[in-house]
């Protein structure tokens, strides 16, 4: 097959629409449901496929007598059913967040043996779900949150804060449901699909202490209040706990094992570099542009036409004092993977596209965009010096002037980011 501009576009498309759709809630829900209860059946979830899961549990158990609740970021829409809807906000929590936290540990309290708690976790949980413990306040929590955001500090260290410095997070929602049986059902978004970075893993047992919390916020130069300080000096090592009933229901390894079927159904050869790909947004742009290269002028790490995929998070530090553009960590991945190709001297049969599976590249209204051979040269034409995009955070300025963002609207679902390079 002969791949024109258009082709590699739509396929590039179709990948990501299987990676997203293979992970949605109504597809995979029902198969990891355990066994029903004798007694009451709370459902309690947080997250940004919260209201799909529960949407799906609810059709999959009309027999069963459901009440609960899940919160879900503001303007979310969907039908309600028998599990109450709640919202909070997204990347750092509100009051919102706060009232859902609290009505969940409520919801759970003094259930015996013979009931079951089920727990949605999918990303966005941290946020949404968010009570400060001890004397902590709201606005400390924001704070650190936001300065967390803007340090280029990988999810798994930002989650080890958040559990700290929490009343719900790290096990305490577990802890707050005894005696009654907790299975957790969760959708995977982080590096590793570790139980306790899911949502900063409020139903398992916490794997970090106050003293790591400590060192990861001196390591990035967050200045925090006494308050703060005062909470990870005297909160107690986390106390060991039987393991927990965790099943992950989709996965960012699975969704892109989804995306290579269609790939390989069109001819190509696939590789997936991995799930758990965590570098600086630009610098992993430059390494992904370095493997394609090597694919079109060498045949390795495979010979085109070929799909190479990854997953994973990467991460955009702003540095202090700085007011960076609009952009994300996929479109400035992209953005920088296209200058590295264009210093390279260029090729015209390399196209790529980088997306966040949930359908928010960081805080804009766009999952990501579609790179081709022709992208820069029509930055430059529009007048734009896509380099000083790149330096100033503002990709997504480079791909909206193309019209060669991707608008999903949210996807109920979250698997991470989701990267695809088409040798031709």
């Amino acid at each position: 097959m002969i791949w024109s501009d258009d082709t590699a576009r739509a396929l590039l498309r179709d990948c990501f629409d299987a990676a997203v759709a293979s992970a949605h809630p109504a597809v995979v829900l029902a198969d990891h449901l355990p066994s029903k209860p004798r007694g009451r059946c709370v459902v309690v979830g947080a997250g940004k496929a919260s209201a799909a899961m529960a949407a799906a549990l609810d059709e999959a158990w009309p027999d069963v007598a459901l009440t609960g609740a899940v919160v879900a970021p503001h303007g979310t829409t969907y039908p309600q059913g028998r599990i109450d809807l709640m919202f909070a906000a997204h990347p750092v929590p509100d009051a919102g967040s706060m009232a859902a936290a609290r009505h969940m540990l409520a919801l759970v309290e003094g259930l015996d043996q013979d009931d079951l708690v089920i727990a949605l976790l999918s990303g966005g949980a941290s946020s949404l779900l968010a009570l400060p413990a001890g004397a902590i306040t709201l606005e400390q929590k924001q704070a650190i949150n936001r300065a967390l955001l803007r340090s280029g500090a990988p999810i798994a260290e930002m989650n080890a804060v958040r559990r700290a410095l929490s009343a719900i997070k790290g096990g305490k929602l577990a802890a707050a449901a005894a005696p009654a049986r907790l299975v957790t059902l969760a959708i995977s978004d982080v590096p590793g699909d570790s139980p306790a970075t899911i949502g900063s893993g409020p139903t398992v047992p916490d794997p970090t202490s106050p003293t790591q919390a400590r060192a990861i916020l001196a390591r990035y130069g967050i200045a925090v209040p006494e308050a703060v300080a005062a909470h990870l000096a005297a909160a107690p090592a986390p106390a060991r706990a039987a393991p927990p009933d965790y099943r992950l229901i989709a996965t960012p390894q699975l969704a892109l094992r989804a995306a290579a079927a269609v790939a390989e159904a069109a001819g190509l050869r696939t590789l997936i570099l991995g799930d758990a790909l965590q570098a600086e947004a630009r610098e992993l742009g430059r390494t992904l542009a370095g493997i394609a290269l090597g694919a079109t002028r060498h045949g390795t790490p495979l010979a085109p036409p070929c799909l190479i995929l990854s997953g994973g998070e990467a991460g955009v530090t702003i540095p202090p004092g700085a007011t960076p553009g609009q952009g994300g960590r996929n479109t400035e991945c992209l953005l920088s993977l296209g200058l590295e190709l264009d210093g390279a001297g260029g090729d015209p049969g390399i196209w790529a596209l980088a997306a966040d599976t949930d359908g928010i590249d960081g805080a804009s209204d766009a999952a990501g965009a579609v790179f081709g051979p022709d992208s820069l040269a029509r930055m430059r034409a529009a007048g734009v010096d896509p380099a000083a995009l790149l330096d100033g955070h503002d990709s997504y300025r480079a791909f909206d002037l193309l019209g060669d963002l991707i608008r999903t609207g949210p996807t109920d679902t979250n698997v991470n980011d989701f990267r695809a390079i088409l040798v031709a």
